[in-house]
């Protein structure tokens, strides 16, 4: 079995960096599918970049699965390899992860699929655009148990300290994918011509290719492989996992079905004021990757720390976080301040849509920061096993400050309000993310750095 990385030893920004670093290519790379696909669908008229607005905030709701799953899992292990509780129960856990992981998906996607019309229609979708969506989903559906089953393969990797596997199975599967998009889009090289629903056939195509290299590689390495009793401490595993996994797919769940709900709140602008929303948030999504990349890399780092019982160090970890998420987020609003009519001009062809996406980079950006704060002390405190907490986070910032704010917003200043609800929304999230990692133990204010005791450490 590969060596795992002890992220309980040396500098912390070290092993926050070793996991993070690889990781911001690897989810660059993903999300980069977005852009592609709203790109080139932009291409082809209003309908299909509008059915892109409608898609993806479904679409990454329904993603948190993953996601959370992928937080238990990461959880689970990282604490069992700081225990050092041996090679045969990380391995069993990742094993575990994966069976559960697996069949929840499936499940999962079937609904969807029989679910997709009346969804669409209830938050907004014309007829029109009803068409292009279902184009879209039916490939969607059939590729997202393979979404999960890379995830959480990847999950093993990242609690291991191994973060550039992951990021180049990642990224690998992104190169495919938006390889394949103009292809299948537009019917290039003798292929059909299918539109918005090429766009998910290249992801389902990606999706099967990079589930299969990550879990080849995972058992190569031993992270990942059959045991000779394979439902020995199932229950345990299935326990450990939910406890930390079912909160955080909820609470990964939160920001996009309420983005999708803010959505339709800027459908009753017009379809044009959708597309220019739906391309914006994309690039929000790619200007958010170094952030993300640190909750990726703070999980493994608190978890691994927790289960050895240094929770000073899992606190400078995250300390160093919102540090970097701070300097980062007001570099980056800079840039998008100065350069967000090209930006949206290069993915919304239509000028009103155009207008709209440079409008909410030129001012929404400057609360980015508070985005990277939230997700973060999410990541954190997932890790430390207190997904109730940062489920906790991710309802307030949606459904007490963005979604009442952005319907309000738009009832009275049209557009200009949903801005102003993103901007509170942002820095309020910050503002309780500090107050909540503080309460958890994993943000210290002026306090000496030391070990807790075993009792302190399960507290």
């Amino acid at each position: 079995m590969a060596k795992s990385r002890d992220l309980t030893q040396g500098p912390v920004w070290r092993g926050l960096a070793a996991v993070s670093a690889p990781m911001s290519l690897g989810i660059l790379g993903v999300l980069s599918v977005g852009l592609a696909d709203a790109y080139f669908l932009g291409q082809l008229g209003g309908e299909p970049l509008a059915a892109v607005g409608f898609i993806y905030p479904v679409t990454t709701a329904i993603t948190s699965l993953s996601i959370g799953l992928s937080a238990g899992a990461n959880a689970a292990i990282s604490q069992a390899i700081g225990r050092r509780d041996g090679e045969d129960a990380e391995a069993r856990l990742a094993l575990h992860a994966v069976l559960i992981g697996v069949t929840l998906a499936s499940i999962v996607a079937l609904l969807f699929f029989a679910a997709a019309t009346p969804l669409f229609r209830l938050i907004g979708a014309t007829d029109s655009v009803l068409l292009e969506i279902n184009a879209y989903v039916g490939y969607w559906a059939l590729s997202f148990p393979f979404l999960v089953l890379m995830m959480l393969t990847q999950a093993a990797f990242r609690a291991h300290g191994d973060g550039a596997r992951a990021a180049i199975v990642m990224v690998a599967m992104a190169l495919l994918n938006v390889a394949l998009d103009p292809l299948l889009i537009f019917g290039l090289w003798g292929l059909p011509d299918l539109g918005t629903g090429g766009a998910a056939l290249a992801t389902l195509i990606a999706r099967v290719a990079g589930a299969t290299a990550a879990v080849l590689w995972a058992i190569k390495l031993g992270f990942l492989r059959w045991p000779e009793q394979v439902t020995r401490r199932f229950t345990q595993s299935l326990r450990a996992i939910a406890t930390v996994g079912g909160p955080a797919a909820l609470s990964n769940a939160i920001n996009p079905a309420g983005m999708a709900l803010v959505t339709a709140a800027v459908a009753t602008l017009g379809e044009t004021a959708v597309g220019g929303f739906g391309a914006a948030t994309r690039v929000q999504s790619l200007a958010l990757v170094p952030m993300l990349a640190l909750s990726s890399g703070i999980g493994p780092v608190v978890g691994q720390n927790w289960g050895a019982e240094r929770p000073d160090r899992a606190a400078r970890g995250l300390g160093l976080s919102f540090a970097v998420c701070l300097v980062y987020g007001l570099v980056a609003a800079f840039g998008l301040w100065a350069f967000a009519d090209p930006i949206a001009t290069l993915l919304a062809r239509d000028t009103s849509a155009a207008d709209h996406a440079a409008q909410y980079l030129r001012y929404v950006s400057w609360s980015f920061f508070g985005y990277g704060f939230l997700v973060t002390a999410n990541a954190a405190m997932n890790a430390r096993n207190k997904a109730i907490w940062s489920m906790s986070l991710s309802l307030g910032r949606i459904f007490l400050l963005y979604l009442p704010g952005a319907w309000l917003g738009v009832t009275v200043l049209g557009y200009t309000g949903v801005l102003i609800a993103a901007l509170i929304a942002n820095i309020g999230g910050a503002a309780a993310a500090l107050v909540l990692a503080s309460h958890t133990g994993l943000l210290r204010w002026g306090k000496p750095s030391r070990p807790a005791t075993g009792e302190q450490a399960q507290a």
